[in-house]
C-alpha cells in the first residue's frame, strides 16, 4: 500500500477511526470467546501449533502475564519482531494489521490495559496465554 499524498491526508482521521472500530470489534469478539467458550476450546488460527512453537523458541523469556511494552516498542524489539513476523506474511491473513493487545492477562480491554500490536504479535501472545492457562480466569465455564 502506498503512502497517501498531501491531498489525501484529510481522510487520515477517518481511516484511524475505521481501524479503531475494527480493532475494538475484534477485541470484543475475542473476549466473548474467552468468556463463553473458554480459552482452550477454540483456535485463533490454522497454524497455531507452528506459531506457538516458533514464538516460544524466539521469545522464551517474554512475560506473558503482564507485558512490558519495551518488549515490543524499543528499536531492538521492533527489529526482532519484524524479522519474526515476516516469516508469516503469506501464512497469516493480515499478519501486520494493527490489533489491540491486553497488557495484563487477568484484565479486560481498557484504555489502561491495552496496547497497540500487530496481528501476528496478538496471535503469539494470546495463543501462548491460552495454552499456558493464563486466560482461564476469564472463562465463565
Amino acid at each position: 500500500m502506498a503512502l497517501p499524498n498531501a491531498e489525501e491526508t484529510g481522510n487520515m482521521a477517518e481511516m484511524e477511526m475505521q481501524w479503531a472500530v475494527k480493532a475494538m470489534s475484534h477485541a470484543e469478539t475475542y473476549m466473548g470467546l474467552l468468556r463463553k467458550v473458554g480459552p482452550n476450546n477454540f483456535r485463533l488460527c490454522p497454524i497455531e501449533d507452528e506459531l506457538y512453537d516458533d514464538f516460544k523458541a524466539n521469545f522464551p523469556d517474554l512475560n506473558l502475564k503482564v507485558l512490558n511494552e519495551d518488549d515490543f516498542k524499543t528499536e531492538t524489539a521492533k527489529a526482532k519482531w519484524r524479522e519474526f513476523m515476516t516469516k508469516y506474511e503469506h501464512k497469516i491473513h493480515d499478519y501486520n494489521f494493527g490489533s489491540l493487545l491486553r497488557i495484563d492477562c487477568t484484565g479486560d480491554y481498557t484504555e489502561e490495559n491495552s496496547m497497540f500490536a500487530m496481528r501476528t504479535q496478538f496471535l503469539c501472545i494470546e495463543i501462548a496465554r491460552n495454552r499456558e492457562n493464563l486466560n482461564n480466569n476469564l472463562s465463565e465455564n
